[in-house]
């Protein structure tokens, strides 16, 4: 009972601690919110000395906002707006880097085990097993997945995993995608289905070696985590897996296009074909577009640095 009293007790402090925390940071954004306002309006009436004394500023000002991410890391905070629609507001933070780290690897193990059997499925629905049925659940199993995904990684990033842009987009119209699959189903879906999951493998298999040795050498977050496409600590051991990556993005084009020119045809009635058509082409612009200026990013950095060495 002592002890049941004085854990009662510390978690009031703690709680109290927490919001302390919270509130300092809120002010302290604001003031580097206020900052970074008057820099700007100088920058544009100062001269060459005054202007690079404002960069270096600036530069601070975006170190501070990166230790402030990771101190809201360990702080309780709202969710967004999905958390809040499937979980309500209940708070997601875990406090220790070890709860952390463990989520996160049971999210990339779900990933990889989930992926398998998706592939697996697809190719049994395509040849073994090709009847609506089991096309349907296969097809649930994928809305269910993608659901999931969406999910745990909103909680991995309350957490501080930097995933952002189109790679946290694109798991939102994978979802919508697989709803609409769940009311019709080809063929040639099934057989692109099939090959995406191969690709995603490939993916999961040298990101994550590729993650851990950056991890080692203390170049990537912890919590970074695996993406269904190419980001610029890639660039160093992962460029093979670029012709695999455009393949597939290609094949998504290739649907679109096909499923709009059935779409045109005056004897499909089902809306599902154009929205299909549709969603395969936000997803081929978005990965395309997105890997297209990681590389090009990539490439210039290497020039610039040729560049200064010369």
């Amino acid at each position: 009972a002592e002890s049941h009293k004085i854990y009662r007790q510390k978690l009031e402090e703690l709680t109290n601690l927490q919001a302390t925390c919270s509130n300092a940071i809120s002010k302290q954004r604001k003031c580097l919110k206020d900052l970074g306002y008057s820099l700007n309006k100088c920058a544009k009436t100062c001269d060459a000395k005054d202007l690079k004394l404002i960069t270096d500023i600036q530069t601070q000002v975006k170190d501070k906002e990166n230790v402030f991410f990771d101190m809201e890391a360990y702080l309780p905070k709202k969710n967004g707006l999905y958390l809040n629609l499937v979980l309500g507001n209940v708070n997601v933070t875990l406090l220790s880097n070890q709860a952390k780290f463990a989520y996160k690897d049971e999210y990339e193990k779900f990933k990889l085990y989930m992926t398998i059997i998706l592939m697996f499925g697809a190719i049994t629905c395509l040849f073994f097993l090709n009847c609506r049925v089991t096309d349907e659940i296969f097809n649930f199993l994928l809305v269910w997945y993608y659901c999931t995904l969406t999910i745990r990684e909103s909680i991995l990033m309350s957490n501080g995993s930097r995933i952002k842009g189109w790679w946290v987009s694109h798991h939102y119209v994978s979802t919508f995608l697989s709803g609409v699959m769940l009311t019709c189903t080809d063929d040639g879906v099934m057989l692109f289905l099939c090959s995406l999951g191969f690709v995603q493998f490939l993916q999961y298999y040298y990101q994550s070696g590729c993650l851990y040795r950056l991890r080692a050498l203390g170049e990537r977050n912890q919590l970074d985590l695996t993406v269904e496409g190419f980001q610029s600590w890639m660039w160093r051991g992962l460029t093979f897996l670029l012709p695999f990556l455009f393949f597939g993005h290609f094949w998504q084009l290739y649907n679109s296009v096909t499923l709009f020119h059935l779409a045109g045809h005056e004897d499909c009635k089902e809306w599902q074909v154009f929205m299909l058509a549709l969603t395969f082409l936000v997803l081929f612009l978005g990965n395309f577009l997105t890997t297209l200026k990681v590389v090009h990013q990539k490439i210039q950095k290497n020039k610039e640095k040729v560049q200064k060495t010369d």
